[in-house]
């Protein structure tokens, strides 16, 4: 609310109220799902290490979406705006690289 003084009177008369209305309607940002991708080098136990640790799935849905990646080839470890989708891409695809595992990720909008 914007206060301005009559432009009329002298500055004791009574402050006129203006208020301007603004409607400004957030989008909420896409989302992209996290694939991951199966490969003929690693574990399982390290693909459900890093479902849990970096995609904070709990144990049970962990192993669940390691089975599908398995027996599948690809699997959803998790939906996310953009920038955390790269970020926890970026931080399971390193964590692969130091133990020597070729596991790799992409990621595809979520369809609405």
């Amino acid at each position: 609310m914007t206060h301005i003084r009559s432009a009329a009177g002298p500055l004791g008369e009574a402050d006129v109220a203006v208020q301007a209305e603004q409607k400004t309607q957030l989008k909420k940002p896409p989302l992209y799902k996290v694939l991951i991708h199966n490969d003929n080098y690693t574990t399982m136990d390290f693909v459900v290490r890093i479902l849990m640790e970096i995609f904070h799935k709990p144990e049970n849905e962990a192993i669940e979406t390691m089975w599908k990646v398995h027996l599948e080839g690809v699997g959803v470890a998790g939906i996310y705006s953009r920038e955390i989708a790269e970020t926890k891409m970026a931080r399971a695809e390193a964590e692969a690289a130091a133990n020597e595992f070729p596991l790799r990720f992409s990621m595809e909008p979520q369809e609405a």
